[in-house]
């Protein structure tokens, strides 16, 4: 394995960010190596310590204050207490933005603003910059003052309108995504966009204001469903399970059991006929196409289920297997962790963690031969290296211990 640092361990991050979009995104700037500084409320610090339980159990059993949702987007960072409310921290803040390549934030539009830390003002003194907002709704537009949850835009963006069963069916309905998809989206997007930037800066020598809203990210992955709408005209519905436009693909149940079935092209249809002892399904006009599967699909997916309901479900994903159609089990979280091919792509982490236990951490999965990432250090304590972070800007320990009495840290 490569012993070189992270692919951006030159570069440094200033996120004054919480919660779980713009957190995301530094996460995965820190597994790439880069110094990440987080910036949290004295005494109070991410809304995300608290959204628990479960917590973290520390070497007595005892819940620690790191809740499971802080834990597990905030590994690699260093923590630092500032309170932007006051002016010794606002002057923390423009020290650590002149050594800062990125500034990541999630305040509401114009709240950093009236703290003289928005982008022109920290731009004016680090033209390098790149200054990037993440908000529910950006910058501009009607809903800019708006605050937003990963809820409330899967429903504005059209996500749940496609997600769940049929009406009138049992548990028929509108249905959010099971992970705050959004937030994770959007964190994607940021990560993607501050990189972006940072490559044209190295040609330029110019940082920029970079404006991502979830609003829009949503929007944006709705993807083959917005194209079904805009070239069709119809508004895509819910459909449970089965996919839109590629058939056979829905959840067929054993006869001990539930599967997947994902059927990506007539190849594989055919092979999955052979299984089955039905190559004439194949052949069949109704079924020999993917086209004509979809619009035959109500027929199709009742032969199959007749098929499904006489094979074991162990069975039946061994010779799905050996055949190369793409069949499984539905795996609930912790059959993920015990799955050979996750364990072998060593997908679960623990690291130190400041309570005396090691945290689980759940890896990145990106992979380099040439930079490989290392395992992070644990989420942080809050505040945790305020001291070391200040010592760096050159404070004194009086002059540290000054701020702590102020309450600027």
């Amino acid at each position: 394995m490569s012993t070189t640092k992270g692919p951006l361990s030159h570069v440094k991050v200033l996120d004054l960010s919480r919660i779980l979009a713009a957190p995301w995104a530094s996460q995965i700037l820190a597994d790439l190596g880069a110094e990440v500084i987080k910036v949290e409320r004295p005494g109070a610090g991410d809304d995300t310590r608290t959204w628990g339980p479960p917590f973290l159990k520390d070497a007595e059993g005892k819940d620690t204050k790191e809740a499971g949702y802080y834990l597990a987007v905030n590994r690699g960072k260093r923590s630092i207490t500032v309170s932007l409310d006051k002016p010794e921290g606002q002057k923390i803040i423009k020290e650590l933005a002149m050594r800062a390549d990125i500034v990541l934030e999630n305040y509401k539009a114009g709240t950093l603003a009236r703290h003289g830390l928005d982008e022109a003002s920290l731009r004016r003194i680090n033209p390098r910059l790149i200054y990037c907002s993440v908000t529910g709704f950006g910058q501009t537009g009607p809903r800019r003052d708006q605050p937003a949850y990963d809820f409330l835009i899967q429903a504005m963006g059209g996500l749940m309108s496609v997600t769940g069963e049929k009406d009138g069916r049992p548990g028929g309905g509108p249905q959010k995504v099971g992970i705050p998809i959004v937030d994770l989206m959007t964190g994607m997007y940021t990560a993607v966009a501050v990189l972006a930037a940072l490559a044209r800066r190295n040609e330029t020598g110019v940082g920029d204001a970079i404006d991502i809203a979830m609003l829009d990210v949503q929007v944006a992955t709705l993807s083959n469903q917005a194209m079904n709408y805009l070239v069709s005209g119809r508004v895509p519905q819910r459909n449970g399970n089965a996919h839109p436009n590629i058939q056979p693909q829905d959840v067929y149940g054993c006869a001990d059991g539930d599967v997947i079935l994902v059927v990506g092209n007539d190849a594989q249809f055919a092979r999955l006929c052979e299984v089955f002892g039905r190559g004439d399904w194949a052949a069949d006009e109704r079924f020999a196409t993917n086209a004509q599967r979809v619009r035959n699909i109500g027929e199709l997916s009742a032969m199959l289920r007749d098929a499904f309901a006489k094979w074991e479900r162990g069975q039946l994903i061994a010779a799905l297997d050996k055949a190369g159609v793409p069949c499984g089990p539905i795996n609930t979280v912790a059959d993920v962790f015990e799955e050979p091919q996750v364990k072998a792509r060593g997908m679960l982490r623990h690291v130190p963690h400041p309570s005396g236990v090691d945290a689980p951490q759940v890896a990145s999965p990106m992979r380099f031969a040439e930079a490989a990432l290392q395992t992070q250090a644990a989420p942080p304590l809050l505040g945790q290296h305020s001291d070391d972070i200040l010592s760096e800007l050159g404070y004194s320990a009086a002059g540290i211990h000054a701020l702590r009495e102020a309450g600027a840290i």
